[in-house]
């Protein structure tokens, strides 16, 4: 029998530091790919973007549109990668406030 996620707690889940790292920076590499390559595609002089009287052709629209997924994607991925690393952070603060004489159990307890 399936069980809503209303019927179940909710867990926290904490990424890898190579992972959280890896996402955040995919999403500032896909930021200044595509930047680069929406400014490149703006002047494009081949006649691909623009045709002869100036207008935006359709391999200019398909494009831009590409990259504007990308840009959401990617912000997206580095928001949880960012998120993964800020919350790795918290922990190794909260680790290093804490005294190993709390970690110790009593062996006759």
């Amino acid at each position: 029998m399936l069980r809503s996620s209303a019927d179940s707690p909710r867990t926290p889940t904490t990424l890898s530091r190579p992972v959280a790292w890896f996402l955040l920076a995919f999403g500032v590499w896909s930021w200044f790919i595509w930047i680069t390559f929406v400014k490149n595609l703006w002047k494009d002089g081949s006649g691909l973007a623009f045709d002869d009287a100036g207008d935006p052709t359709a391999y200019f629209w398909v494009h831009l549109l590409l990259a504007v997924a990308s840009f959401l994607l990617g912000t997206a991925i580095g928001v949880i990668g960012f998120r993964g690393v800020r919350a790795l952070r918290r922990q190794q603060v909260q680790g290093a406030d804490r005294h190993p004489a709390d970690d110790r159990t009593d062996a006759a307890g």
